[in-house]
């Protein structure tokens, strides 16, 4: 069991040049579940998936770098999505028109596996959350969210204040609950503003959503202080639980400029 969490906790990222396949693939009882994905340019081709043609100086300095789509996420979930393996050959034709045509691009892809049986508890804000598992079980936390989601919750409904409806979430909320409850048999949480800060417009209201599962061995390791800079110089590939902390922000950091493309 300790392995099989130990792979359920990682952070995966993979990525593709065009002309090349990306490939997916999650042990035995869990599925794929995208976190995010890019497909296009944002550094130069010398620094990742060369082109594959010859070019000249004047048409290297050309080369577009502020180039993305907005279906590679969608693309992603069609594809992959709680499927246990993926594969499919990556080129501008999958994500539909050519953002910038003679500019080798790539694809980028951020996922965890997500375990078939597990456990989803929500909380409204300012209401306590607990998590707990049978004796000798302890919590092991998948995923967190706090703020709001497109969807919304049904058991927090959204009551319209006159206010945009608008996708809004903490990006420390993953590392709270990991630090608080990861490893131990019960705890509990405030769902509110002061334990996550307010990642929303005033006045728009919130939810807590944790994924987690219990097993019978404890799970958090440390993180190494001294392997934190290295970790995130580190070739792309599995994160283990004890850097995925150490790497959260640089994957939150990518994935809000990411978003924040057009």
């Amino acid at each position: 069991f300790a392995g099989y969490i130990s792979q359920v906790l990682k952070n995966y990222t993979d990525h593709a040049c065009d002309g090349e396949y990306v490939s997916l693939r999650c042990p035995h009882r869990t599925t794929i579940s995208i976190q995010s994905s890019f497909y296009g340019r944002i550094v130069p081709s010398h620094q990742l998936c060369p082109s594959r043609y010859p070019h000249s100086y004047a048409t290297l300095i050309k080369e577009d770098v502020a180039c993305s789509v907005g279906t590679s996420l969608q693309k992603m979930l069609d594809e992959c999505q709680d499927r246990r393996s993926c594969q499919f050959l990556v080129n501008s034709r999958l994500f539909g028109t050519d953002p910038c045509p003679g500019t080798s691009k790539y694809l980028l892809v951020w996922y965890k596996c997500r375990p078939n049986e597990y456990k989803s508890k929500v909380a409204c804000e300012d209401d306590k959350l607990r998590l707990s598992c049978k004796k000798s079980m302890v919590i092991a936390i998948y995923s967190a969210v706090f703020g709001r989601t497109q969807g919304g919750s049904l058991e927090c409904p959204y009551q319209n204040l006159g206010m945009p409806m608008i996708e809004c979430q903490s990006a420390t909320a993953l590392q709270l609950m990991i630090k608080r409850c990861h490893g131990k048999r019960s705890c509990s949480i405030y769902a509110s503003t002061y334990e996550f800060g307010d990642p929303c417009y005033p006045g728009i209201q919130k939810h807590l959503n944790v994924i987690y599962t219990c097993g019978n061995t404890p799970l958090l390791l440390p993180v190494d202080e001294t392997r934190l800079s290295s970790s995130s110089s580190s070739s792309m590939g599995p994160v283990g639980v004890g850097t995925e902390m150490a790497l959260l922000s640089n994957i939150l950091a990518a994935y809000a400029f990411i978003t924040g493309m057009p």
